[in-house]
């Protein structure tokens, strides 16, 4: 049974575990070491502080993945804009996973005030990650070519957006942490 909830302290290891898979194996990121587990857990208390989503997916008491939101750019006026960061085990993925984490993102992240969504799909022929975003209802902006250089290659980053609830037609109402 899948369980989708926000993330816990004691979930760290398993986030830092998936997460290295994919520095290694994969080019969803264009990180090339692996950040260690109290890299990751700064990274999520970050996250936390500035009050948007970090969930892990749990599937059979295992956590399954992970998806957060956090601010697009570090300054203060992008706290209304995200870029999701959704990443799964290996074996698990091509289940519906990430798109269930996704959709959850989404729902939380419109629930704390966040107008608009960016994913910063590394890789242009990650096609898993387009499909899900396109599927939630993202749309491609753009792609910067060859702008990271991994596994012996050029990278290009595919640009995506949607936007959540009102959008832009009107100033934000929710409070949010400067």
């Amino acid at each position: 049974m899948l369980l989708i909830r926000p993330s816990h302290d004691q979930d760290i290891p398993a986030i830092t575990a998936i997460y290295a898979h994919h520095v290694l194996h994969g080019t969803g990121t264009f990180e090339t070491e692996p950040p260690s587990a109290s890299d990751m857990a700064a990274r999520r208390a970050d996250v936390l502080a500035k009050g948007l989503p970090y969930l892990v997916a749990e599937q059979d008491e295992n956590i399954a993945g992970f998806a957060y939101g956090n601010w697009f750019k570090p300054r203060p006026a992008y706290r209304y804009s995200v870029e999701d960061s959704i990443y799964l085990a290996p074996d698990l993925q091509r289940r519906g996973l990430g798109r269930a984490l996704l959709t959850e993102l989404l729902a939380r992240c419109e629930a704390v005030g966040v107008r608009k969504v960016m994913a910063i799909v590394g890789d242009s022929a990650n096609a898993g990650s387009v499909g899900v975003h396109r599927a939630l209802g993202f749309t491609q902006v753009g792609v910067i070519e060859s702008c990271g250089w991994k596994f012996g290659a050029w990278r290009d980053i595919v640009i995506m957006q949607k936007t959540l609830g009102l959008g832009d037609t009107r100033p934000p109402v929710t409070p949010s942490v400067p």
